[in-house]
């Protein structure tokens, strides 16, 4: 009984302390605009307790439904049901987490370049986006507080289960929690008083992002372990279960997936944003500014999603080599269509990319005459990639068209069903998106290095040999064995393509170093579908996270920890595709009404002082004139 009372104590230890650590920060507010202010606290703060009060509410309608004093395996919640609140929530809570712990790279990076440049503009972009995380920690936090209720009320038994073994990381968690917030707090409001001391900022930004990645990768070991859990012997010493439990096979995978994958975020959300304050723009100036900063949205949004698929490549192959019938659920069996819907988001997220640098260098750089041919091929390519990633294997077929066919599997279209044809066509959508990157990073510029040619030479046979070697281990792979295929084949059709990235994305910067200028970016003129492109671009790296997010979650199936713990719930079933999406579909719908709301709020401070500006130039005006 004393255990189980300070077992009690403890967890509620690590749900309290985050908070009372974000309580320190009330008084230090500015009070300049009141009704701006009370909006942020609402935001930073009373949100988290709202979310709190939420949380046990229904923790407490469910406990009602279970008088007994034996420990229940589950609770349900009426109408929602249990492990749809669950999922909304863990799904809302992730995003933000990804889109905490992605600004703050983004906003790092271009700190850095400003440093070293010299361009105010870059730290002016990087200031604009760090205000964005005082809202959205706080909102974070308040569904990560939901989400901790309702897995400790709806999932008892699971819960139990995973505290017993990874207790001091929830402990660590809740320090690196505070920690994160201190120095979040440190870097925001310290911003402008250490102008003069760029470095100690700088480094309180690397600070910040050290700590947002140990609470990444400290979470990542619990939902990885649900995945892939490992024998943990009675022989073994706790710390030794400990780790072992923490650096289990897919541990790595995801923790490398999901920082790429909040670059790739953080990037496309502040071209969503620059797109939605473009639209907005009353003025040539901002107009100017807005297209220059989705911009820099896009450009490190695309670094980012060119390796992304090779870590999700690795993800997958782990998961392969940990349990070949869970990666036979994933990609061939009951959830295969999920990853057909992925090629769809993943195609048109290709091709918003790549159609916004096409816009840039027709509007911006005024240079489509001399690329226009090699647009049109990118084109084809895009679309004949597109068209064969999204093939099923087994097509959806009514009785008379299987007989005409000869079965599920189409004579023609059948062969591009298979993983040998859709790895070939994603290396050759990432080398057509690094071909368009390299045409937009060369407009107007021309190399004066004495070796810019044989640079240039290099490249194009280096581009030339990487699309013979993918598409020949392409169609070598439906010759031999499936261990061949996914083990070496598949690896060097990456090795290639990556090789490419790492040396021509440093060879083109250095060439360009000293180049000369022939022609000039003139920002502000981009047409207005550009910007639904780059809205459609965030809203779509939303997207591509619930569903794999849910994937991941469903690779399950009728176990909480594979293998190990088994669901006995009412919920132990896949749902329906339908409703899957549906649900997916709403989660990000909330996701982007409630970003949306923040947009605003952060752009609060700006109207104030655009009107304090405007009421200060009549007041002095008239003052002018009474004299």
């Amino acid at each position: 009984m004393g255990k189980r009372y300070q077992r009690k104590k403890r967890n509620r230890d690590v749900i309290i302390v985050p908070f009372l650590a974000k309580e320190g920060r009330v008084g230090k507010m500015n009070k300049t605009f009141s009704c701006r202010v009370w909006v942020q606290r609402f935001l930073e703060n009373k949100a988290i307790f709202f979310g709190l009060f939420l949380a046990l509410l229904f923790s407490g309608v469910a406990f009602a439904q279970e008088s007994s004093t034996v420990m229940t395996e589950y609770r349900d919640l009426p109408w929602i049901g249990s492990r749809n609140a669950i999922w909304i929530v863990a799904q809302l809570h992730i995003l933000f987490a990804g889109f905490v712990l992605g600004v703050p790279m983004f906003a790092l990076t271009c700190e850095y370049i400003g440093y070293k440049t010299g361009d105010v503009r870059y730290d002016k972009l990087a200031k604009e986006f760090t205000k964005l995380l005082t809202a959205a920690f706080g909102t974070t936090a308040t569904f990560g507080a939901i989400l901790l209720f309702l897995l400790v009320g709806m999932y008892p038994k699971l819960f139990n289960y995973l505290s017993g073994i990874f207790f001091p990381t929830f402990v660590l968690y809740a320090f690196l929690f505070i920690a994160e917030t201190v120095v979040l707090y440190i870097y925001w409001y310290g911003w402008d008083y250490m102008a003069g001391r760029k470095k100690l900022h700088l480094f309180m930004g690397v600070l910040l992002n050290l700590v947002g990645l140990a609470i990444m990768w400290t979470a990542d070991a619990w939902l990885s372990f649900q995945a892939s859990p490992v024998v943990l012997s009675e022989n073994m010493g706790y710390w030794q279960r400990l780790w072992a439990a923490v650096h289990n096979p897919t541990w790595n995978p995801v923790n490398i997936h999901r920082v790429i994958g909040n670059v790739v975020l953080g990037g496309f959300m502040c071209g969503a944003y620059a797109g939605v304050r473009y639209l907005g723009s009353k003025t040539q100036a901002e107009r100017e500014h807005y297209d220059w900063m989705g911009y820099i949205g896009n450009f490190i949004g695309t670094f980012g999603l060119l390796p992304l698929p090779f870590a999700g490549y690795w993800l997958m192959r782990e998961v392969y080599e940990y349990n070949q019938q869970m990666g036979i659920t994933l990609m061939g069996g009951i959830l295969s269509w999920l990853f057909i819907l992925q090629a769809i988001q993943i195609g048109v997220l290709f091709l918003g990319v790549n159609y916004y640098f096409w816009q840039g260098l027709a509007c911006r750089a005024k240079v489509e005459t001399r690329y226009k041919k090699y647009i049109l091929a990118m084109v084809t390519v895009l679309i004949l990639c597109f068209g064969v990633w999204l093939t099923p294997h087994s097509l959806v077929a009514s009785l008379s068209e299987a007989r005409a066919m000869g079965g599920t599997h189409h004579p023609l279209l059948g062969v591009f069903g298979v993983m040998s044809a859709k790895l070939t066509v994603v290396n050759l959508m990432i080398l057509t998106t690094f071909i368009s990157f390299l045409l937009y990073w060369r407009a107007n510029q021309e190399a004066t290095v004495s070796w810019a040619k044989g640079a240039r030479i290099f490249q194009y046979l280096l581009f030339t040999v990487a699309v013979i070697v993918v598409i020949g281990l392409g169609v070598y792979g439906y010759y031999v064995p499936a261990v061949v295929r996914v083990k070496i084949l598949s690896t060097v059709q990456v090795l290639v393509v990556l090789f490419v990235l790492v040396t021509v994305t440093p060879l083109t910067a250095l060439s360009l170093k000293s180049a000369k200028i022939t022609g000039t970016m003139t920002w502000g003129v981009m047409p207005v579908r550009s910007q639904y492109v780059l809205i459609s671009n965030g809203i779509m790296v939303i997207l591509i996270m619930t569903l794999m997010g849910y994937v991941r979650s469903a690779s399950r199936v009728h176990f909480h920890i594979y293998g190990v713990m088994r669901d006995t719930s009412a919920y132990a079933y896949t749902p329906p595709i339908g409703f899957a999406a549906a649900l997916m579909a709403s989660t990000t719908f909330m996701f982007c009404l409630i970003v949306l709301f923040i947009f605003w709020v952060a752009g609060l401070p700006d109207k104030a002082q655009k009107k304090m500006a405007l009421q200060t130039g009549a007041l002095a005006s008239a003052v002018g004139v009474k004299e």
